[in-house]
């Protein structure tokens, strides 16, 4: 349940004091801001929850303390990607999440609709296996601060215990439940439809935005039934949005990962135990650190073993996600709400070396390749001179994974809602001279303000920190003018599939019709399927 503020009895003196699902919480004012952070939007997944969907909140007693953040999802420091350093802690008991509010906004109730500001919910990224709402602790103030807007953060379950499939091992004694990621955030968008209001959040102008598996998040949750009317806008930054999977694959993996925990740390098995016993005594005994090293295990090998595929993605299991999102995108089942969608103008150079993870090497290409005619892979092959050299098969890697099912993700909405497509094509001096140029995520440093730590520093020792920033301000107007409205600015067109016209965002911003058209038609005949 929710608590109105005026049943608060501290609020008249204590203005950072609110109540919540569960309690009362206090904040914090700082920089300009007020805080609420590590806030429970579910019950801890532990135990007899412990791959089960999230349930109600416990509730707890008196006010309780909301300065700190809470613990992120048990994650592994040394996979492909680097998690959490190790004096971060981390938890099953994760489902939590952060508010950051203009510092004049003050606790409201429903009638005082008026006086209510948009509100901004942000997935985070990492492959499903990495990252937390904590990662940049700054992140999402320059928002607040420059648009008036609030501002939700939120952890939810990563790897093993919410992105792989164990429904295979599902009995009426022991549910296994699919999806648990997704529901996660799905249970902290209705958390903030009941709470936010508090906190001077308006629950019917919320923006749901996420970057990577942050942008797939946004991407699924907009063909998920149940979270209807829980956002009425939606960003999608480099969304793989068609990293969603059969159950027969998803199937197979969770296999896999079983087989790898029974390799490394055997059960002394009852003999009445069955093969599907054993399974279930591991992955419910298994310590969380020990499930975040097998993740990295199966994602290691996925790449090689089943090209152009990411193991941690939702999977069509026919009940919470009812079918393929680019399916329902397509038949307008999709969520009919106006949308912001784009990628990077080279996302995939980024993942070489420890991240390899895209169909980037010879053997990957040539096992997608082998999908397709012959006709096909010839007009495809002539639009990355070169291939399988490197910086060919990024591109390629990248447009397979995150351009081309962003570019019908854009095509199919536009049909039913306003879309507003855009390339990010900026890139400061020293990370063009690196070969990465606007590559996968690199948009995040500008729009967060991220250009004060080491790595915003570093990447502008050769200049360019001005414009850079400068993007970084546009892109937050659009943003919250987006917000606000539906529409980020009047001179950025809706994207419709005959003009295709797209935003490119660079040191001079500019709309181009259908840019990449010969690329994208290659695509088309390429995988139509998509």
């Amino acid at each position: 349940m929710t608590f109105p503020a005026s049943t608060i009895a501290s609020s008249e003196v204590d203005e950072l004091v609110r109540g919540v699902t569960g309690g009362h919480v206090r904040g914090i004012r700082e920089r300009g801001v007020l805080a609420w952070r590590g806030i429970p939007y579910a019950a801890a997944p532990v135990g007899d929850l412990r791959f089960r969907a999230p349930e109600p909140v416990t509730a707890w007693p008196g006010v309780r303390p909301a300065h700190e953040f809470g613990p992120v999802a048990p994650q592994s420091h040394r996979g492909q990607f680097i998690g959490a350093h190790p004096c971060i802690p981390q938890s099953e008991d994760c489902l939590n999440l952060n508010v950051i509010a203009p510092d004049d906004a003050t606790g409201t109730t429903p009638s005082a609709r008026s006086r209510l500001r948009p509100v901004m919910v942000f997935i985070h990224g990492g492959a499903y296996s990495v990252g937390s709402s904590r990662e940049v602790p700054r992140q999402g103030e320059g928002l607040v601060r420059r648009g008036g807007i609030v501002y939700v953060s939120l952890n939810y379950r990563l790897g093993a215990l919410g992105y792989l499939d164990f429904t295979r091992y599902s009995t009426p004694e022991r549910p296994f439940e699919s999806n648990l990621g997704l529901r996660d955030q799905a249970a902290a968008l209705q958390w903030v439809h009941d709470n936010i209001s508090q906190f001077g959040g308006d629950p019917d102008a919320v923006t749901l935005f996420g970057e990577s598996a942050g942008g797939n998040a946004v991407t699924t949750l907009l063909t998920v039934p149940s979270v209807a009317g829980l956002f009425q806008r939606a960003i999608a930054q480099s969304a793989p949005a068609n990293a969603v999977y059969p159950t027969e694959l998803t199937a197979r993996w969770a296999g896999e990962f079983v087989q790898s925990l029974a390799d490394e740390a055997p059960l002394q098995a009852p003999d009445t135990d069955s093969r599907d016993d054993l399974a279930v005594r591991l992955l419910l005994e298994a310590d969380p650190a020990r499930l975040a090293e097998a993740t990295t295990e199966l994602t290691r090998r996925t790449p090689d073993q089943d090209p152009g595929t990411i193991p941690l993605c939702p999977v069509i299991d026919g009940v919470f996600l009812p079918e393929r999102p680019l399916d329902a995108f397509r038949d307008g089942r999709a969520h009919r709400v106006p949308l912001i969608i784009g990628t990077n103008a080279r996302e995939g150079s980024l993942f070489s070396g420890r991240i390899d993870i895209l169909a980037t090497t010879p053997t990957r290409i040539r096992a997608i390749f082998t999908k397709t005619k012959k006709k096909a892979r010839r007009a495809l092959k002539a639009q990355y001179p070169g291939i399988p050299a490197l910086r060919a098969a990024l591109d390629f890697g990248g447009d397979y994974s995150f351009w081309y099912p962003t570019v019908k993700v854009g095509e199919r909405h536009s049909r039913y809602a306003p879309v507003y497509f855009y390339r990010f094509d900026a890139a400061p001096r020293l990370i063009r001279l690196m070969g990465l140029d606007a590559t996968h995520g690199l948009e995040l440093f500008p729009l967060f303000d991220r250009l004060n730590g080491w790595p915003g520093r570093g990447m502008t020792l050769l200049g360019g920190r001005a414009a850079f920033r400068a993007v970084g301000e546009r892109m937050q107007r659009w943003w919250v003018a987006f917000a606000e409205s539906g529409i980020p600015d009047s001179e950025w067109p809706p994207y419709g599939e005959v003009r295709r016209e797209t935003l490119i965002i660079d040191t001079q911003d500019r709309v181009e019709a259908d840019p990449g058209a010969e690329r994208r038609v290659a695509w088309g005949a390429f995988v139509p399927h998509v």
